[in-house]
């Protein structure tokens, strides 16, 4: 066993715990340098902020609000209906982008910040689950916009390793995790396959992967959308940790502060058209 896995709690000390009920299903969780928790009920079309103490308020109006990153200069990135909108840290709109290269965007998912100065983002493409028109884009400290990776089956959540040299993307319609070397910021290599994903069973309703992280170690978090559970992969994308989401519908997740103590959740209570939840789970991959 990896002295790294031996640092994770194990699936049956884990209890999600139910940090807040919403009228609508949650997506893209975030927090800023301030401990403030952002995130986004798509159907509603806002964005939520919970403060430390508990003071929960909308943040933004922002038609189908999914993915959400905040960069280093303190820009908020929403992936939105459409289109991705940058905010100010008041909530208000600086940009919104709809097309790159005349090309329109078509359900433009997630995001994920690369420290060189731009960040990451897939557009997932059509909802037809025969279809791989899902991509991947980046955008440069300037602003330049480039499609870096294709033919994707509904590109979802996509994260940046810690040292910048690969690229992780959820293929939601095959579901499994693919993986990029990263051979300068927006060139990438070819396509591989990281993990293929546990299916559903029982009263499990789809297996999906969404919204993907990773812990101080470079271990992989997974949103398991259908399945109720984060789906935990180590750096050779071998599964080591099947954790209770409290979210059937699972579909983002984010860790609160650089010590990763805890994980927090988003997805649907029950079904997508319910209510929907924010869920933590104390996951301690703290060395003692």
């Amino acid at each position: 066993m990896d002295k790294f896995e031996t640092m994770l709690l194990p699936a049956y000390l884990i209890t999600p715990m139910l940090v807040l009920e919403t009228e609508h299903y949650t997506e893209g969780i975030v927090f800023d340098s301030m401990g403030n928790l952002y995130f986004s009920q798509t159907k509603a079309g806002n964005i939520t902020v919970l403060a430390p103490d508990g003071e929960e308020r909308i943040w933004a109006s922002v038609a189908g609000a999914n993915g959400h990153k905040i960069d280093a200069q303190g820009t908020h990135i929403v992936a939105a209906e459409k289109s991705l909108v940058k905010l100010d840290a008041n909530g208000e709109v600086i940009e919104v982008i709809r097309e790159v290269d005349g090309k329109a965007l078509l359900y433009p998912n997630d995001i994920t910040i690369d420290p060189e100065g731009g960040f990451y983002f897939t557009d997932s493409g059509d909802r037809n689950s025969e279809k791989s028109t899902g991509c991947v884009y980046y955008v440069d400290a300037v602003g330049h916009i480039s499609q870096v990776a294709t033919e994707i089956a509904f590109a979802n959540g996509l994260v940046l390793t810690h040292d910048r040299k690969q690229l992780f993307v959820a293929e939601s319609w095959r579901n499994r995790i693919l993986v990029y070397n990263v051979l300068s910021p927006g060139n990438l290599g070819v396509k591989r396959i990281f993990a293929e994903l546990p299916t559903k069973q029982g009263k499990q309703i789809d297996n999906q992967p969404d919204g993907i992280c990773l812990d101080k170690m470079g271990n992989l978090y997974v949103a398991h959308y259908g399945m109720g559970q984060i789906i935990v992969l180590n750096q050779n994308g071998q599964l080591i940790r099947r954790y209770n989401s409290g979210n059937l519908t699972t579909s983002n997740c984010a860790f609160s502060n650089s010590n990763f103590n805890y994980l927090f959740v988003t997805g649907g209570i029950g079904t997508e058209d319910g209510p929907g939840g924010i869920f933590r789970l104390h996951i301690s991959t703290n060395e003692l």
